[in-house]
């Protein structure tokens, strides 16, 4: 009876470490390619229809509500604007709305 419990309390501890190796392992994994994973993932996003008719829609409907603004307003509106527009891929904007966006650059000093 001792050698089974002896022999059981081993194979419980052999298999605690096992576990214990392949749940470090699955953490070193996802520490190491998690990063690149998720760059992945966000590239794809940026590059989807959905993505680039969102964020058009979105600035057109700040330009629209920039033109009904008051002056206070307008100042406020083009900073958001701006940093909307400032990581989106300009040549994907309609000329309209890349021409504002230039006016509201020049406005302010921007390239």
């Amino acid at each position: 009876m001792k050698d089974f419990l002896k022999a059981l309390v081993i194979g419980l501890i052999i298999l605690f470490c096992v576990m214990w190796l392949v749940q470090g392992n699955a953490f070193f994994m996802y520490k190491v390619f998690a990063p690149q994973v998720e760059q992945v993932r966000r590239e794809t996003f940026e590059q989807s229809k959905a993505f680039n008719q969102g964020m058009i829609q979105e600035l057109q409907n700040m330009q629209f509500e920039y033109v009904k603004a008051t002056d206070s307003q307008k100042d406020a509106l083009a900073s958001v604007i701006l940093h909307r527009a400032a990581d989106f891929d300009q040549s994907k904007l309609p000329s309209d709305l890349r021409s504002f966006i230039q006016q509201l650059k020049n406005e302010r000093g921007l390239k």
